[in-house]
């Protein structure tokens, strides 16, 4: 997941994978500027957080806790 510390859609959807117990990485894009780049390059230049990339390198932006489920799911 990749986000900024001030980012409450962040903390409430870490929050949420934390209580389901689904396993993610979390990277500050503030102190990693090529995850910032990243982050742009998924949402058409924007730095919006929360942003999750997949194994399949899709990307999903701000997403509900159902909708990473369906994403994990569909990942198998």
């Amino acid at each position: 997941m990749y986000s900024t510390p001030w980012c409450g859609y962040c903390h409430r959807l870490k929050s949420q994978l934390d209580r389901e117990g689904i396993p993610f990485e979390m990277v500050d894009i503030e102190q990693v500027p090529e995850a910032a780049l990243l982050v742009e390059q998924a949402n058409g230049g924007n730095q919006t957080v929360p942003t999750l990339v997949y194994s399949d390198g899709s990307a999903q932006t701000n997403p509900s806790l159902a909708q990473v489920k369906a994403k994990l799911a569909e990942l198998g």
